[in-house]
């Protein structure tokens, strides 16, 4: 029985993504489990910063926190591209009670001109990847089979030709 795709019920083409029946991107991809032990919950000393300015750094980030107890450890969220801060950040104080310190009197401060958020971060680890780039993920990897395949093919009929063109050759010469 053939698959069809999930755009379309009524769709007659194959679906791109049954083609080699188990999905070859999730057989390389490493697992992405959301069990309860995987997800951490934040102790209470690590703070989501929001408003930084797309120039700020994570030695500036720290020394504005350090004022207010130890910072143990400072995420800078950057574009992949640019390197510029995406305008949030996280960042981990020694205790809970300096991270408390942090929200009382660094909430609503100024830094680099700009009003900066600080709260308790929700979770402590970041959300997983976005789907659509494993989508991505996934084409990029079945267009290589797919590539490989007509490569495979095309040097199955030149091996063919190589084979038979010396017996061809010898019958339309004769």
């Amino acid at each position: 029985m053939m698959s069809y795709s999930r755009r379309s019920r009524y769709s007659r083409s194959p679906s791109p993504y049954k083609r080699y029946g188990r999905s070859i991107s999730r057989s390389l991809s490493r697992s992405r489990s959301r069990s309860p032990s995987s997800d951490v919950d934040n102790p209470g000393n690590n703070l989501y910063v929001t408003g930084l300015s797309p120039r700020m750094t994570k030695r500036e980030l720290e020394k504005h926190f350090a004022t207010e107890g130890k910072v143990v450890d400072v995420h800078l969220v950057v574009d992949p591209w640019t390197r510029e801060s995406r305008g949030f950040g996280f960042v981990t104080m020694s205790t809970v009670e300096e991270a408390d310190r942090c929200i009382k009197y660094l909430n609503r401060s100024v830094v680099e001109g700009r009003v900066i958020t600080v709260e308790k971060a929700r979770r402590r680890r970041g959300r997983t990847p976005t789907p659509g780039f494993e989508f991505v993920e996934e084409l990029q990897v079945t267009l290589l089979v797919e590539e490989l395949q007509v490569t495979l093919l095309v040097e199955e009929l030149l091996v063919t030709l190589l084979v038979n063109l010396p017996a061809t050759l010898l019958t339309e010469g004769a």
